[in-house]
């Protein structure tokens, strides 16, 4: 069969495939910030207690990105079946990979000797030890995050596609919904135990349960918000494709799955 980029599924799937990979990498660089969230909202501190372990509302900035990844997949699911999906998560990983293996290198160029002091005046003494500590994060994190990422999307695939099997065209916000609760839920905790259980801070099980459930009461009530989001775009699509093309492509992804 004869591609060409005229054709709108071809350009659907690319926009979609483009996005989907970007905010999975942007993810990956800007998770290693771990932000307050109440002082973000300016609001107390909520003081959690939790398998007796007591803390505040601290999360990584991937947190931010990674609810839009979930949605994107329900929505190139969609219309281009747990194929599409695998395909665009199996790049994705191997993309960020490749992205870590760059900056790897990159930590390891002698830096300039003027560079290493040029923002100095700006709080940052050398610029070479700030490029490696905020870049540099541990291969368990890594590890953790990729295992995690990946888990997370083929469980996502397959409990959409059966959600979907038992509605039909129904009902798109609890095959969307729920498929990126459940796999949220294994995110969480997969991301955790490989990366801090696992590897050299050896969290206690205490700690790793406290940590993964408010982790994932965040994304349970950010996955339940950014539902009306699902609509929009399935609105956006249907309108951008067509009715007939759009209803022949969810058919196919159907069948596929």
């Amino acid at each position: 069969m004869h591609l060409s980029l005229q054709d709108r599924s071809v350009r659907l799937f690319l926009f979609l495939g483009g996005f989907f990979i970007c905010n999975a990498l942007v993810a990956e660089f800007i998770g290693v910030k771990i932000f307050a969230m109440e002082d973000t909202l300016g609001i107390a501190p909520l003081n959690w207690n939790l398998f007796g372990q007591k803390g505040s509302l601290n999360f990584t900035a991937g947190v931010l990105l990674w609810p839009v990844v979930f949605i994107m997949t329900d929505v190139i699911n969609e219309y281009f079946g747990k194929k599409g999906v695998r395909m665009l998560s199996f790049l994705a990983v191997g993309l960020i990979v490749y992205a870590f293996c760059m900056v790897f290198l990159a930590i390891r160029l002698s830096p300039a000797d003027w560079w290493i002091g040029v923002n100095a005046t700006r709080g940052t003494d050398n610029m070479q030890a700030a490029f490696s500590n905020v870049f540099g994060q541990s291969n368990w994190i890594i590890i953790g995050s990729l295992v995690a990422f990946l888990v997370g999307q083929l469980v996502d695939v397959y409990i959409f596609q059966r959600i979907r099997v038992w509605t039909g065209d129904n009902k798109i916000w609890l095959r969307a919904t729920g498929s990126t609760l459940v796999s949220q839920f294994i995110d969480s905790f997969i991301v955790l135990y490989i990366a801090f259980v696992l590897g050299p801070q050896k969290w206690s099980i205490g700690l790793f349960l406290a940590v993964g459930t408010v982790n994932y009461i965040y994304k349970f009530f950010m996955a339940i918000i950014l539902t009306p989001l699902i609509y929009v775009a399935h609105n956006f699509i249907d309108r951008f494709l067509g009715e007939k093309l759009a209803t022949e492509m969810k058919e196919a992804a159907l069948k596929g799955s």
